[in-house]
């Protein structure tokens, strides 16, 4: 075993090296230079990759591929680092840019005054304001079929999770156009109805691709992750605790006050009481719910309290060493 700190080596290469020893797949550290990333893999004997293949001039093709291949490493580096060149970093401010004007619009769209700008074909800033979505949905097509095209591995590519939600942001805009197309100015149509409501609810996604463009929301997200045991336990343990004294409630207020007719809606206030919202739309009128309501709320914040602590002091350690 290797000790990082008796070595001085870097610590969360060390975690991603020590990965690859033990699965035999790379997963690189996310906000490491990969200068650093690099060194650290030759110093623990992990050789480098050739990205250009030595030209052999038998005329067998091998070095059109590996130039292809190459030109496909740059291009996606181009893509996933804007650091990469002063084009990149353009490239991902544009992207930036447009996903701050297409969730302008989602917004804007549903205020009343705005809306028929967006969906009136008659009014008078219909044109420009569809104009400029389809330059931004252009884009984001173009980023998207180009970051396909060169991503190493298809499968590899659908596997991830900013991808996917790349596709999920995009579709709607097409299946909008295609229905508004094929409806021939019918707004009835109950079926079209449904598809278009459904494609406005994905839009929300674009507010994802942020993430895409800032380590820090990577880290956290990471964080998340490995603490997922100790969320999976919370929701299990409030899932029980709502589920017992709802129950309880329903019970004891039952026939005494009209609010809790069901156990559903018993399991409502208890979540809005343990979570100290109090939105007030029911509550107990018995002496006996008053008295159990108190002990629900006072149990219900030592109930939180506990796994809490648990996620909230893994979530930190991750984050620090992942800041490293």
């Amino acid at each position: 075993v290797v000790s990082t700190q008796s070595t001085g080596r870097h610590r969360p290469c060390f975690d991603s090296i020590l990965h690859y020893y033990q699965t035999g797949k790379e997963a690189p550290p996310l906000n490491v230079d990969p200068d650093v990333y690099a060194k650290e893999k030759e110093f623990f004997g992990i050789k480098k990759e050739r990205e250009v293949a030595v030209f052999i001039p038998d005329g067998d093709g091998s070095d059109g591929i590996d130039c292809v291949n190459s030109c496909r490493m740059k291009v996606h580096n181009f893509l996933q680092d804007p650091r990469s060149s002063s084009l990149a970093a353009v490239w991902h401010g544009f992207d930036i840019f447009f996903i701050c004007i297409s969730i302008g619009f989602l917004v804007f769209e549903s205020e009343p005054r705005f809306k028929p700008q967006f969906n009136n074909k008659d009014a008078e800033y219909y044109v420009p304001l569809f104009i400029i979505n389809c330059i931004i949905m252009g884009f984001f097509t173009t980023d998207f079929l180009i970051r396909l095209v060169t991503w190493p591995s298809l499968l590899e590519f659908w596997k991830n999770l900013f991808n996917v939600l790349d596709i999920l942001s995009i579709l709607p805009f097409y299946v909008n156009l295609m229905v508004g197309s094929s409806e021939g100015g019918d707004p009835a149509n109950k079926q079209h109805y449904v598809v278009l409501r459904v494609c406005r609810i994905f839009r929300i996604v674009r507010i994802f691709k942020f993430v895409r463009h800032s380590r820090d929301l990577l880290i956290i997200m990471k964080a998340v992750s490995n603490a997922k045991r100790e969320l999976i336990l919370l929701i299990c343990l409030l899932f029980i605790f709502v589920i017992t004294f709802g129950s309880i409630m329903y019970y004891i207020e039952s026939g005494a006050n009209d609010d809790f007719d069901s156990i559903m809606k018993s399991c409502w206030w208890v979540i809005v009481t343990i979570t100290t919202v109090g939105y007030g739309d029911m509550y107990p009128e018995s002496a006996g719910g008053k008295l159990f309501g108190g002990f629900v709320l006072t149990l219900g914040i030592v109930f939180l309290a506990l796994p809490m602590t648990i996620i909230v002091s893994k979530f930190s350690f991750v984050y620090e060493r992942e800041k490293m």
